[in-house]
C-alpha cells in the first residue's frame, strides 16, 4: 500500500475504491469510519497528504499543480479497478484536479466525483487570502472557519505543530488558478451546507459547466464542515447503492 493512501477496512472483492480527499488541514482520520456505512462492495481509499497523520514531519504541499502531478504518479499504479472521488472542500479542487489529470494522462476516468462545500474552480473567494497572515490573525480566521476545534485552537503547543500544515493547505486554495474550464466526462454531485457562512450555494452550483453528462446539486442541514454530519453518509451511500444497482444501506 502507499504511504498516500489509507485503506482502514480492506474490501479485496470491492468493485470500486472511494477516493477520498479531506478539507484543509484535515487527514485520512476524517474518513476512518466510512466503510461500514457504505455498500459492501465499495473500498474507501482515503488519501493521506504530506504534513499530517503519520507523514506529520514531511513537508507539505503549497501549491495545487505540483500536488495533483504528484497524486497522479503515486495513485495511479493503485486504480485497476473502477473508482470515484469525493473530496470535501479543498479536497473538492484536489479531487477534481486529480480526476481531470489522471483522465488526460493515464487514461484513468473516475465513474463520479463528488465535491462538497467547494467552490467551482473559475471562482475565487470573494474575501482576501488568510495563508500569509500572522499567526494570531490565521488562528482567527480559523475560528471563523468553524472546522478547529476550540481545545486545539487555544492550545499553543498544538497549533504550532499544525499552523504549517494548515497555511500550506491554505495556500494550495488561495493559490489556485483553473488551467481549464473544459467540461469533463464524468458525471458531478456536488453538495452544500444550508449554512454555509464560507462557500454559497451559487458558488457549489456552478460545478454544473465542469460535466457533459449528468449533474447534481444536493443541500444539507449544516455549516461547512457538514461532512461530519450522517446525513451525507447517507446520500453518498444511496448513490453509491445506485451505481452499483445494490440495496441501499439506509
Amino acid at each position: 500500500m502507499s504511504i498516500w493512501l489509507n485503506c482502514p477496512y480492506p474490501r479485496s472483492q470491492a468493485r470500486l475504491r472511494l477516493l477520498c480527499f479531506a478539507y484543509a488541514g484535515g487527514s485520512a482520520m476524517v474518513f476512518r469510519n466510512w466503510t461500514p456505512s457504505l455498500p459492501p462492495s465499495v473500498e474507501v481509499y482515503a488519501v493521506e497528504l504530506p504534513g499530517r497523520g503519520k507523514r506529520i514531519m514531511e513537508p507539505p504541499f503549497t501549491q495545487l499543480d505540483p500536488l495533483v502531478q504528484t497524486l497522479a504518479q503515486e495513485l495511479a499504479p493503485h486504480l485497476h479497478k473502477p473508482f470515484m472521488c469525493f473530496g470535501h472542500s479543498l479536497g473538492g479542487l484536489i479531487a477534481f484536479e486529480l480526476s481531470r489529470l489522471l483522465h488526460q494522462n493515464y487514461q484513468l476516468k473516475p465513474t463520479h466525483l463528488w465535491v462538497s462545500a467547494t467552490r467551482a474552480p473559475h471562482l475565487r473567494a470573494p474575501t482576501p487570502p488568510i495563508h500569509a497572515l500572522p499567526d494570531a490573525d490565521f488562528i482567527a480566521e480559523l475560528r471563523r472557519y468553524n472546522g478547529t476545534p476550540i481545545t486545539v485552537l487555544n492550545n499553543a503547543e498544538l497549533m504550532a505543530l499544525m499552523l504549517p500544515t494548515l497555511r500550506a493547505d491554505f495556500s494550495v486554495l488561495e493559490t489556485y488558478h483553473s488551467q481549464s474550464e473544459n467540461p469533463t466526462e464524468f458525471p458531478i454531485t456536488a453538495f452544500w451546507g444550508e449554512q454555509d457562512a464560507i462557500v454559497s450555494q451559487d458558488e457549489v452550483a456552478a460545478w454544473q459547466a465542469y460535466t457533459t453528462t449528468t449533474f447534481s446539486l444536493q443541500p444539507l442541514p449544516g455549516d461547512h464542515f457538514f461532512v461530519h454530519q450522517p446525513l451525507l453518509l447517507q446520500r453518498l451511500s444511496l448513490q453509491l447503492s445506485l451505481v452499483l444497482g445494490v440495496e441501499p444501506r439506509y
